[in-house]
């Protein structure tokens, strides 16, 4: 594996995992931002759905249980946070499948799914993978399907832009913090692409993206 596809931790360093789910829920606010997420992405039924980056299973769950009619996947590279999404599922009687591979070499065929949700993964890879990760996003789309995205992205306050200097200091944020992964994005294929809210956090602004893969 090449060093700019080394996989990157949830939070950097495997010994934190534990304070992933935590960290999350009390400091970034996800519980607004994951509904607000999976309120956009308008899964129906019969949908098949890949929670691309999924973590600890949060979203996946949560997408599931607001949506029991669709087809819920989640993928990611770190097996330590996989077993916890699997404990998770089991222990509240809820079937999703989930799978080790990494967002920029997606194990899925062309067309596979109606809809790829990811909530902050797109930080974590370079430049060069963020533009590998949207196009397999966009191959395994089936036509009409659609991409929703919760990330870091362009400040949109006076907290945000005070942090942004900071932010940028990490390659693989300076992107989003620019405000590239829109533009990314229509390179990679997408129509419609747009950026309909914002949230801000003790780490910065967080943006929620959307873009359709046209039919």
């Amino acid at each position: 594996m090449a060093k700019s596809d080394t996989y990157i931790f949830a939070l950097k360093y495997d010994g934190l995992t534990p304070l992933y789910d935590p960290l999350l829920r009390w400091v970034m606010g996800e519980e607004k931002f994951k509904r607000r997420l999976i309120d956009q992405a308008q899964i129906r039924l019969g949908h098949r759905v890949l929670d691309l980056g999924c973590g600890t299973g949060t979203l996946t769950i949560r997408i599931k249980q607001m949506h029991p009619e669709a087809d819920v996947v989640g993928l990611d590279g770190d097996t330590g946070v996989l077993a916890i999404a699997r404990a998770k599922t089991a222990s509240i009687g809820v079937s999703i499948g989930f799978v080790q591979g990494l967002a920029f070499q997606l194990p899925y065929p062309d067309a596979a799914f109606d809809r790829v949700l990811s909530s902050l993964v797109f930080h974590h890879l370079t430049t060069d993978n963020k533009i590998k990760t949207l196009r397999e996003c966009f191959r395994v789309l089936k036509p009409g399907g659609e991409l929703h995205i919760a990330d870091f992205g362009k400040p949109f306050n006076t907290y945000t832009n005070l942090l942004a200097p900071v932010m940028e200091k990490a390659e693989e944020v300076s992107a989003n913090i620019q405000g590239l992964l829109p533009q990314m994005m229509l390179e990679s294929g997408f129509t419609q692409v747009a950026e309909p809210a914002h949230y801000t956090t003790i780490f910065g602004g967080l943006s929620l993206y959307r873009a359709r893969k046209l039919g």
